[in-house]
């Protein structure tokens, strides 16, 4: 039996998630289907971040079991073959070293959210980003995210069906800076609870119309209250960048 590692790309615009589910096409199943084709055993991927319908990744991580050998240029290419033509392509595969598990082997997950910051709806980049069309500034937010930096007890930013066992986290980065039209939000952390990073964004939205101030961010934090969230930000803008190890 060989472990694999594979480093994944995706467009999770028309897919349920990365989770297997009955309602629908799911990153993980079109991998496992991809492998059944390529390899005649039918297994299970394991990655490690379960991303929400509509969110997208630039370098998802995931592991599997084969039976067989396989050369890891030939299952990158052979995935990449049979999963067209989905939006998912597999960047690197290798054999996973030692114990590797995808999800509990990981030590830090980066994700960043897009919000297009301009009068004009996007052309290129519909279902990629969340397109706000009145002015946002990105200093106020930037200065409002510093107070969700750390170890806190994140309840007020976590989805009611979140399934984790604790709602303190220890976020690492939460950076906010401008990109002409775009404002990017990069966010940090070993891990993260259902919709935290939406539940910041749509938070420091409020703070970039100037309808809240720092103070209310951390007023909200301390709340330890879901009514306490500002609007929750549409899956479209997220992306998992990288999986650290």
């Amino acid at each position: 039996m060989t472990r694999y590692r594979l480093t994944i790309e995706y467009d999770g615009a028309n897919f349920v998630g990365w989770q297997r589910q009955d309602n629908g096409a799911s990153i993980q199943g079109a991998l496992e289907d991809a492998l059944e084709k390529l390899t005649g055993e039918r297994v299970t991927v394991t990655g490690a971040g379960r991303t929400d319908a509509g969110v997208h990744a630039l370098g998802q991580a995931a592991h599997f079991d084969l039976e067989k050998s396989f050369e890891p240029g030939k299952i990158r290419d052979g995935l990449n073959h049979f999963l067209r033509p989905a939006p998912i392509v597999v960047l690197d595969a290798a054999p996973a070293v030692g114990e590797f598990h995808a999800r509990f082997s990981a030590t830090g997950r980066h994700y960043r959210y897009r919000i297009l910051n301009r009068r004009s709806p996007p052309a290129l980049d519909s279902g990629k980003v969340w397109h706000v069309s009145h002015g946002l500034d990105a200093d106020a937010m930037h200065r409002a995210a510093q107070s969700l930096v750390g170890q806190h007890d994140f309840t007020t930013f976590r989805a009611a069906e979140c399934q984790a066992l604790s709602p303190v986290k220890t976020l690492d980065r939460l950076d906010v800076s401008r990109h002409g039209d775009e404002i990017h939000i990069e966010a940090s952390a070993r891990s993260f609870l259902h919709h935290q990073i939406r539940s910041f964004t749509g938070t420091l939205k409020l703070v970039g119309e100037g309808k809240w101030s720092v103070a209310d961010v951390a007023a909200a934090l301390a709340a330890k209250d879901r009514s306490a969230c500002g609007v929750v930000a549409p899956p479209d803008g997220l992306y998992l960048i990288k999986v650290d190890y």
